[in-house]
């Protein structure tokens, strides 16, 4: 039962990608692998970073050897690990890398909390992760949020909230809104300008309407429309493209709204899609309802290539301890697999290890419950290894 849940929710996602972008060469597996030879570009990043590419890497270099794939790994730095090399947190050797490459596997950026003045981490996260989005062109963003029937004592959630089902897919825009816009501070006085058009809007809301289609056919777009001119275009253009998909009930949910219902009723979702900032928040609420980010993968698909990235941070307080789960960076190499390779026995192979290793009761601190035995982060990658 846990390998299906966690299967079905990206196996859906992935036909839904194909369908939705079939004409776009970044879906096209086999001009993908054609032109660049399965090469990945694998950027840690900071923090835990390191530790969970490394059991991701080991566990992709199973999955290959099981299933007769050949990749070829390049590693780049970013953020903070770059400014110390290259004293810039995205320098032009690591777009170079990606660019040479099929797919990015990419870590987690950012430092201290308390060190986040200083010029190595000081707009670290913004610098690089804004900076790849508008490089390659990654506009959407797809996470799903699955509770697995084991873990359901992790969740923040109430037992009977639990018991209905939690199983989303967030679609967020990625390279318009107020992340992209013009930021000034003038004295007292600062200003952030979101800006969208219809062509921005419309490239998420296809991909979330194809979505939907795969899974349960309803489809929730967020804005705030009450409010926003921003969020009024998105409603007016959801709105001339519903009628081309009749068989996707759609309804329009304000944010606030949204949020409430996320923690009260997530049950009730299906495919939520959104603009940058409201996705930003949402999809980050709904992560930690499976009860940690560790579990999370996401993927920001792009006209050309695609970025494979963790949901959750770089944790530099648990960095270098050993501890962190691995679970989120190692399902990015099966949604890899997937998306950008065509691979689909392979990334199902990867979840149900780690479906099947979490049943088992292999877990990290994150996952486990008080005075339960925990595993390290390279223990947790040796058992997905295993059972693949």
């Amino acid at each position: 039962r846990p390998c299906r849940v966690a299967c079905s929710v990206v196996g859906a996602l992935a036909a839904a990608a194909m369908r939705a972008l079939a004409g776009c060469r970044a879906f096209s597996a086999t001009r993908v692998l054609r032109r660049h030879a399965s090469r990945v570009a694998v950027i840690p990043g900071d923090g835990i970073g390191p530790e969970v590419m490394a059991e991701a890497t080991k566990v992709l270099e199973r999955a290959s050897s099981k299933f007769g794939l050949e990749f070829e790994l390049e590693h780049g730095l970013v953020g903070g690990a770059a400014y110390d090399v290259h004293g810039e947190h995205l320098p032009q050797v690591t777009l170079d890398i990606c660019s040479r490459a099929a797919a990015i596997l990419y870590g987690s950026v950012g430092g201290p909390v308390h060190e986040q003045h200083l010029p190595k981490w000081h707009n670290s996260e913004r610098n690089a992760v804004l900076g790849m989005r508008k490089a390659f062109d990654l506009a959407v963003n797809v996470r799903p949020a699955t509770v697995y029937p084991s873990l359901t004592h992790a969740s923040p959630l109430r037992p009977d909230i639990v018991a209905k089902g939690v199983d989303l897919v967030i679609i967020r825009e990625l390279l318009g809104g107020i992340y992209f816009g013009e930021h000034r501070t003038m004295g007292d006085v600062a200003e952030d300008v979101c800006t969208y058009s219809v062509a921005q809007i419309r490239r998420p809301l296809e991909f979330a309407f194809e979505a939907a289609k795969q899974r349960r056919h309803k489809l929730t777009v967020v804005d705030k429309a009450n409010v926003l001119d921003t969020s009024r275009l998105w409603r007016k253009v959801a709105q001339e493209m519903a009628p081309n998909h009749p068989e996707v009930e759609v309804e329009y949910m304000y944010v606030d709204n949204a949020a409430m219902q996320l923690i009260q009723k997530p049950s009730a979702f299906d495919v939520i899609v959104t603009e940058n900032l409201f996705g930003d928040v949402l999809s980050d609420a709904a992560s930690v309802l499976p009860g940690s980010l560790g579990l999370m993968p996401s993927a920001s698909l792009g006209s050309r290539i695609n970025m494979y990235e963790p949901s959750g941070g770089s944790a530099p307080d648990i960095a270098g301890k050993g501890v962190a789960n691995p679970a989120a960076q190692i399902l990015c190499v099966a949604m890899m697999l997937r998306f950008s390779f065509g691979q689909p026995e392979a990334a199902a192979a990867i979840e149900k290890a780690v479906a099947d290793t979490i049943a088992a009761g292999v877990l990290t601190a994150d996952l486990a419950s008080p005075g339960a035995k925990t595993v390290s982060t390279s223990e947790f990658g040796d058992a997905v290894m295993k059972a693949i």
